[in-house]
Parts: C-alpha cells; structure tokens; sequence
C-alpha cells in the first residue's frame, strides 16, 4: 500500500535544474536577436575567404569555418555559394551604388567631376576600399563571380546611369563610362601601378573628369 511517505516531496519537485536552459534551447533558426549579427559575421568571413583564395577555392564549408558556424546557417541565409557571392558584392557595392544619383546633383557640365570625385572617394577610403578591393580580385579570376559581379554593375550602375542621359547610345555612354573608372581603380587599388598608384586623388579627378563629361554629356 502506498502511503504519505511514498509521495513526491519537494526534493522530487522540477528545479531550477531540471528547467530548459541555453544549452537545450531547440536547433534549427537562430534567435531573432541573433540573425542580423550572424548574418553579417557570414558575409564578413565570406569577403575574406574569396579574397584570400578566389572563388572557385573558397566553399560554403570554409566560409562557414571562417565564421564560426554551422554549415546549414550559410544556406540558411543565402543558399548558394553564388548566392553568397552575389550579397556579399551588393553589401560591398553598397557605397558605390549613390554613383548614378550625383548626376542629378548639381549642374550638367560638371556631371564628369562629380562622378569621378565620387567613385575615388569612395575607393579612398580605407573602410570601404577593403570590402571592395576583397570582391573585386575574386571577380577578376573567376568567370562565375565575374558573371555576378557584372550583373550588379549592370543592374545597379550602367542602366541607372543611361536611364537619366538623354542622348542617343545612352547604355554604351554609361558603360564607356564605366570602363574608364573601373580601368582606373583596377589599375590604382589592385595592380598599384606606378605612378598612378601614388598619385594625388584630385590629380586623377581633374584627368579622368573630361572624358566621363565627355561620354555622359556630349552629343
């Protein structure tokens, strides 16, 4: 027969112990508080990883390595090695990207100097130079990230560009455009050719300007 001294005492009862902790916390998504860190932990191990060994030797799993997480969160967030790519340029980009609105920005004849100040500023600047210089190598000696390379410049630049010229050939103006500072950057921030390499920004402005008013204002 059972009797009282058979019932569950308080020393039975669930305690603090016994309650779910950090470490039973169920797997799978991370924390909402969690997501936008990690996320950028990803995209910050992933600039590394292409720029240190290319594309085609970079993988999921050493980006993954990289960043201190599972495997499973890569996709989780991005899917796809490209796919990885493909955000971690838009997120690299993202400084460059105001290119197209300064042609709107004050008037017509000085469009070629407010577009090149603009792009050397931006490369100038040691804390968006890094990311950028980190895509770029990767899309210069892979044709799978040059391809996503390209579709950002052509859907995020050169059509925005044409899309506020008012001249024929406006799509061909805007990449002309585009290969004479991409030739310059490359050429400066990849190759350091010497003496471009050196040379003072406005120096660059005041040579390059000309031709950029050339290809986005003349007839």
């Amino acid at each position: 027969m059972t009797g009282p001294a058979d019932a569950p005492g308080p020393a039975d009862a669930p305690g603090p112990a016994d309650a779910p902790g950090p470490a039973a916390r169920r797997r799978g998504r991370p924390p909402r508080t969690d997501s936008a860190g990690t996320r950028d932990r990803i995209l910050a191990a992933a600039r590394e990883e292409f720029s240190a060994h290319g594309y085609d030797r970079t993988s999921v799993r050493r980006i993954a390595r990289a960043a201190g997480v599972d495997p499973a969160l890569v996709h989780h967030y991005f899917g796809t090695k490209e796919q990885v790519f493909a955000a971690a340029v838009e997120v690299a980009f993202a400084p460059a990207l105001g290119a197209p609105d300064t042609l709107a920005e004050g008037p017509p004849e000085a469009v070629g100097e407010r577009l090149a100040r603009f792009m050397f500023d931006v490369w100038e600047n040691p804390a968006t130079r890094a990311p950028l210089l980190a895509i770029l190598r990767s899309a210069l000696t892979d044709d799978t990230a040059a391809a996503v390379f390209r579709r950002l410049v052509a859907e995020q630049l050169t059509h925005r560009v044409a899309a506020r010229l008012r001249l024929p050939d406006a799509e061909l103006r805007a990449q002309l455009a585009a290969a004479q500072l991409v030739g310059a950057i490359v050429l400066r921030y990849v190759i350091r050719l010497e003496p471009l390499a050196s040379a003072d920004p406005e120096q660059l402005v005041a040579h390059v300007a000309p031709v950029l008013q050339r290809h986005l204002t003349h007839p």
